[in-house]
């Protein structure tokens, strides 16, 4: 679903457009060009051994908000796919809710480069997540 020309999708329709992410019970509270926030809840369904958040958890939190972060960036009708992601994982989470904000670092013709924060709920920074979305064009799923 390409962005509106003139307004962007609310977060539950960008939400609705992602169904894993929306199964691992991803939530997005605010949807801009600018910012992406969203957040997941822990859960012991969730974690690795000593009841700590799964790491893919957490990069599948921030992949998932860092592609409507650089969705909301794409030219009419053009498409994104992450081709590279880096996170550095800075402390366990073992309760509580993950936060993640994601802003672009680059925006360009080929490219958006995509930067998010994962912070628990007493605002630590608990890893950071680089990303690197390709800009497919519109209906073939090739690079523009």
């Amino acid at each position: 679903m390409p962005p509106s020309e003139t307004t962007s999708p609310g977060p539950a329709a960008l939400l609705a457009a992602m169904p894993f992410a929306a199964r691992l019970g991803i939530e997005l509270h605010e949807a801009r060009p600018d910012r992406v926030v969203g957040s997941l809840e822990w859960s012991p369904e969730a974690c690795t051994a000593g009841g700590v958040l799964h790491g893919g958890a957490l990069m599948a939190l921030a992949d998932s908000v860092g592609a409507v972060c650089a969705y909301l960036n794409l030219p009419p009708g053009a498409g994104t796919s992450t081709i590279e992601s880096k996170t550095n994982f800075l402390r366990g989470v073992t309760s509580g809710r993950v936060h993640a904000t994601a802003r672009t670092l680059h925006v360009g013709f080929t490219l958006v480069v995509v930067q998010t924060d994962l912070r628990d709920d007493r605002d630590r920074l608990v890893g950071q997540t680089t990303q690197t979305q390709i800009v497919l064009a519109a209906n073939d799923g090739t690079a523009s």
